[in-house]
């Protein structure tokens, strides 16, 4: 009997069993499907992958340039720490204008694209954004000869008649678009060959009458071109942004939540303090002579600059401006207080470093030379890069022991010590009692080493864009 039934349950045992693991194998199969699925690697996954980002960046003052030492500019300092805070390094494709960024990121060429685009909602159907991080206006950008030839525009109907060019494809040219749409004959003319620098070139050499530029982008152009001026505002405030390439949001948060923390920490109020902070000390009859003696003067006394820096181990072009503010490069110089020469020595600063005669330029210059490297020396590691120049330069004008005490009260006042960010609104600080009474070196006059460093910061930036116009010029003619 017991034979008879094993008979008939011994398939359908088999058939169960069967399909319990028939069941088990899908079971797993999914799992490993949903697994590997999970695992799809995302867009930041893919750069972390190759160990760098991809930037498609414009040549412009406002974004990425060459300097003397250094690869500089706002958008790239920020893609630079950006890129160090995620262990990535940098590879950089380098374009001259806007429409040749737009139309690599067309192509699909890079990770992001930084050419100080604005946003707007021709882009924004074309292109994705990742987060804004600066605010602009567009302004009319004119010689200051409009004045005198009667054609200063005060209002939109005054654009008629002015032979205004903006770069094609830009946000400048639609901005233009919508006022000629509502301003009976208003004409203006575009190019695909001249970046917005190029065009304020051509207003300052009155090519044309004027151009449009954004207010951060015309604020530094002033310095290089003092004849140029805003007419007016065309635009409302408007955000900046860089183009990242469509896909999932893996890399648009991962720059959201940097940017935030970046924000938060200081860090983007001292990098832009850097690059706009001085350009309130914009003076246009300084500038207009700094320009002249730069040509004039300056080769004079390059070579010891050069070499005087060399051995201290600091930029010339630091030195050169320095010296400009302390004497505007004149070996005679002498102010009230008794200091003098080119690097203004006290006379006790004088014989601690060796100088013998303050009115030797070369004496003075390695003089100056050595002392600030005796400044700067005395600040500690945790001190470098831009914030070490800018506290090295303020201890040279009032002190060292003036710009120890505002780091003190800093800390007191629960600001970085270590950012000359903070301590440009500490300084000043040091004229008042109930501060002074309680540091250890009193009273200070300091605003003046928040205005000297601004200062040269001022000709620093306009020593390096003459170098560069050198470098170039040489360039081009040596490829013919």
């Amino acid at each position: 009997m017991k034979s008879f039934y094993l008979k008939i349950l011994l398939p359908f045992l088999f058939i169960l069993g069967y399909l319990s693991h028939y069941l088990y194998a899908t079971q797993e199969d999914c799992n490993k499907t949903e697994e590997i699925k999970y695992h799809t690697p995302t867009l930041l996954d893919k750069i972390k992958d190759k160990k760098h980002l991809d930037v498609i960046i414009l040549d412009a003052p406002v974004v990425y340039y060459v300097g003397s030492d250094e690869h500089k500019g706002f958008e790239y300092d920020l893609l630079k720490d950006y890129t160090k805070s995620m262990g990535l390094e940098l590879n950089l494709t380098v374009v001259h204008t806007v429409k040749e960024a737009l139309q690599l990121t067309r192509q699909g060429i890079g990770d992001l694209t930084a050419a100080s685009l604005s946003v707007n909602e021709a882009r924004l159907e074309e292109f994705k954004f990742g987060p804004y991080f600066h605010s602009i206006n567009e302004e009319l950008i004119c010689h200051n000869n409009v004045h005198k030839q009667n054609l200063y525009p005060e209002s939109l109907n005054d654009l008629k008649g002015l032979n205004i060019m903006v770069g094609k494809n830009t946000s400048a040219e639609e901005t233009l678009q919508e006022i000629q749409a509502k301003t009976e004959g208003f004409e203006f003319n575009t190019t695909t060959k001249l970046s917005t620098q190029e065009l304020l070139n051509n207003v300052w050499e009155q090519k044309i009458d004027c151009t449009v530029a954004d207010t951060h982008i015309f604020s530094i152009s002033q310095r290089y071109y003092p004849e140029l001026i805003s007419t007016m505002l065309l635009t409302p405030k408007i955000h900046l942004g860089w183009l990242l390439r469509q896909g999932d949001d893996s890399l648009t948060e991962s720059l959201f939540r940097w940017l935030n923390k970046y924000e938060r920490s200081g860090k983007m109020a001292e990098l832009h303090g850097f690059y706009y902070g001085f350009l309130k000390i914009f003076d246009y009859y300084d500038t207009k002579v700094f320009y002249k003696r730069i040509k004039t003067t300056l080769p004079k006394y390059e070579k010891i600059f050069r070499a005087a820096g060399k051995k201290y181990n600091i930029p010339w072009i630091i030195l050169a401006a320095q010296s400009y503010q302390e004497s505007h490069w004149n070996p005679k110089a002498k102010s009230y207080t008794g200091v003098r020469g080119m690097m203004m020595l006290t006379n006790d600063t004088a014989k601690l470093l060796g100088v013998k005669n303050r009115l030797s330029v070369s004496q003075s210059i390695y003089g100056g030379a050595k002392y600030f490297n005796m400044m700067r020396e005395r600040f500690p590691k945790g001190l470098e890069g831009k914030n070490l120049w800018a506290f090295t330069l303020a201890a040279y004008n009032i002190g060292l022991g003036h710009v120890y005490d505002a780091q003190k009260l800093a800390k007191k006042l629960n600001k970085n010590p270590n950012s000359w960010k903070d301590l440009k609104t500490v300084l000043p600080l040091l004229t008042q009692k109930k501060y002074n009474k309680k540091l250890k070196h009193g009273y200070a006059r300091g605003n003046e080493p928040v205005q000297y460093v601004d200062a040269i910061q001022h000709y620093y930036n306009i020593i390096v864009k003459h170098e560069l116009e050198k470098m170039e010029k040489k360039s081009n003619g040596s490829k013919k």
